[in-house]
């Protein structure tokens, strides 16, 4: 179709903090951020969010579309709860934050 799409960061701006998907340490301490349309307890500084915006003919921006949460796999080759691929074979599970946490080998509550 002839179309290009030009990408953009939000690094060293305020971007992430407006749009709810980074919080600052006194946010998180605090207990409770609002993320994806929700109030709720968040133990990070950021976490994924995606945003479309559209450019009119009188430069006028609008926020077209954005999503958070699970909503950009799409977009992206592999999650952050994909193992590493030495760590197949490993017993273990997906943090709160999705990254996998090995079991431990031996002496660990079951």
């Amino acid at each position: 179709m002839g179309w290009t799409t030009p990408w953009v960061s939000s690094y060293d701006s305020d971007f992430n903090y407006d749009f709810h998907v980074s919080f600052k340490p006194e946010d998180i301490a605090r207990g409770q951020v609002f993320y994806n349309y929700e109030v709720t307890s968040i133990p990070v500084e950021d976490l994924s969010g995606f945003s479309v915006f559209y450019k009119d003919e009188n430069g006028d921006i609008f926020h077209a579309y954005g999503t958070f949460g699970r909503g950009a796999e799409y977009v992206m080759t592999a999650y952050v709860w994909v193992r590493p691929h030495d760590r197949y074979d490993v017993p273990g599970h997906s943090d709160p934050i999705g990254q996998f946490v090995a079991e431990e080998s031996c002496c660990h509550d079951a």
